[in-house]
């Protein structure tokens, strides 16, 4: 019976988007200004299903969200195939090639490589502890990505609490910090600004957002301090674990050590792409740039000497599984499917059936909320790009990028700036506002601790994130 509603499901959607599309020259069409606003909903609907199975039904989630994820990204792909035909494919191509292939290569690679460094030492998780940690990590991470700070971070951060009854906060702002925050100063810290960077945007200009990257995380790690303070006194803890407490080593010693060096080899590989230009290849009608496949080919090569030559103790030490970067990959290939209508019409401003939000850009302030809060849903990478272009249209119409781009940061800079900090900061307000979020999420359970729903997540967010970007609207913008 559910494969019959499936299948009338699907049968009607292909019927209302073929009727949609008639009278569309295939061969020329700009899809985002075809594209109606409901096209949208298979987006929203693995959305929802994010953020409501694992609150409902945990354990269909758990067994099914692969399934899941492909039901939504089918319900979108074969009507839209169809009825769009082959700029459609082209579309899908494109995404998955140009986007989704490089984004969960360098995931992936970041997220074996980290796993082979273990942090050990008798690191016990007390406020002054935890807050030198996140610390640590929220520093990192705009040097070695926001992923590659949160793998090597997470599980030290999840030992050095495993004794504590409170500890969901704690995982909480390593999300908003380590996960996001702390990679705004450098391109290599967050795709969005790599993106920029490939563009024309100096790689040392993102060092220009120290001063909102200063005001953010400081206060964050303020109201960490204080509410870790507050729960800390709280507990009671039980003789064995005041006798640990008592007796715990400040010492830290890492193994895996050879692992910096591959760490030093997959920054090295995303700013040789940023750097080189070998030259160009067409696949399947996608343009493909050769440095770019020369850095996943790195990328691949480095994980897997990361795999050969670290010892098996230290990735058992690190309780590493291939669990977390499964979730990703699968979720993120529905989401990065479903997401095409949404960045499609984007893309095509005033002419799309999104223009309301384009055209209502107009001050830096605009540009902050507004790239942080679609930064907050979809891929931060492409919605950066989105305004970035925006900003360059609205004030440089028909000038050649690389001029617009000086004339731009040399002229209104404060608008880049926004458009920065929007799409870094605001990935940290939802589990998928960033890959790494969701990384930290699947890693802190399979370690036992009992995360918020997704609406649980956005709630804090909601209290500590949201006035933290209102008093840098404020400030800054």
């Amino acid at each position: 019976m559910k494969k019959h509603f499936l299948f009338v499901f699907m049968l009607l959607s292909l019927v209302a988007v073929a009727r949609a599309s008639e009278g569309a020259a295939h061969e020329a069409v700009h899809l985002g200004e075809l594209l109606p606003v409901w096209s949208g909903l298979p987006f929203v609907g693995i959305l929802l299903s994010i953020a409501l199975f694992p609150l409902f039904a945990p354990h269909f989630w758990h067994r099914h969200f692969g399934k899941v994820s492909a039901f939504w990204a089918l319900l979108f792909a074969v009507p839209f195939a169809i009825a769009y035909g082959e700029p459609a494919l082209h579309e899908i191509l494109h995404i998955y090639l140009i986007d989704y292939l490089p984004f969960i290569i360098l995931l992936w690679a970041l997220f074996t490589v980290a796993g082979g460094l273990l942090v050990e030492g008798d690191i016990v998780g007390k406020p002054v502890s935890n807050l030198l940690m996140l610390l640590i990590g929220t520093a990192i991470a705009s040097w070695i990505g926001t992923t590659g700070a949160s793998m090597l971070m997470i599980r030290p951060v999840l030992r050095a609490n495993s004794s504590r009854k409170n500890k969901v906060h704690v995982v909480i702002f390593f999300i908003f910090l380590v996960s996001n925050v702390g990679g705004a100063l450098t391109p290599l810290g967050d795709p969005p600004l790599f993106l920029g960077f490939l563009h024309s945007v100096p790689f040392f200009w993102t060092m220009q957002l120290l001063p909102e990257t200063l005001l953010v995380a400081g206060l964050a790690l303020a109201v960490f301090f204080i509410m870790d303070s507050v729960l800390y006194k709280r507990e009671a803890y039980s003789s064995t674990q005041k006798t640990l407490v008592a007796e715990a080593e400040t010492s830290v010693r890492i193994r895996g050590v050879f692992n910096f060096v591959l760490l030093a080899g997959v920054v090295g590989s995303v700013l040789m792409s940023g750097v080189l230009h070998l030259g160009e290849v067409t696949v399947w009608g996608i343009t493909l740039e050769l440095q770019n496949l020369l850095r996943d080919f790195l990328l691949i090569m480095i994980g897997l000497i990361s795999l050969k030559t670290t010892r098996v103790e230290i990735r058992q030490g690190n309780e590493f599984t291939w669990g977390p970067i499964q979730e990703v990959a699968i979720l993120f290939a529905g989401i990065f499917m479903t997401i095409i209508p949404a960045l499609a019409m984007l893309r095509a401003g005033s002419q799309g059936h999104l223009a309301f939000i384009i055209n209502g850009v107009k001050a830096p302030w605009h540009y902050f909320w507004i790239t942080g809060g679609l930064s907050s849903f979809l891929d931060n990478a492409p919605t950066y790009l989105t305004f970035f272009n925006t900003a360059l249209g609205n004030f440089y119409p028909g000038m050649p990028e690389a001029q617009a781009v000086a004339r731009l940061l040399t002229e209104h800079p404060i608008y880049l700036k926004a458009i920065s900090c929007g799409a870094v900061f605001m990935g940290a307000n939802t589990y998928i506002g960033n890959a790494p979020n969701f990384m930290v999420r699947s890693i802190a359970e399979e370690a036992g601790v009992k995360m918020p729903s997704f609406f649980g997540y956005m709630l804090y967010s909601l209290l500590v994130l949201i006035p933290l970007f209102v008093l840098t609207t404020l400030i800054f913008f």
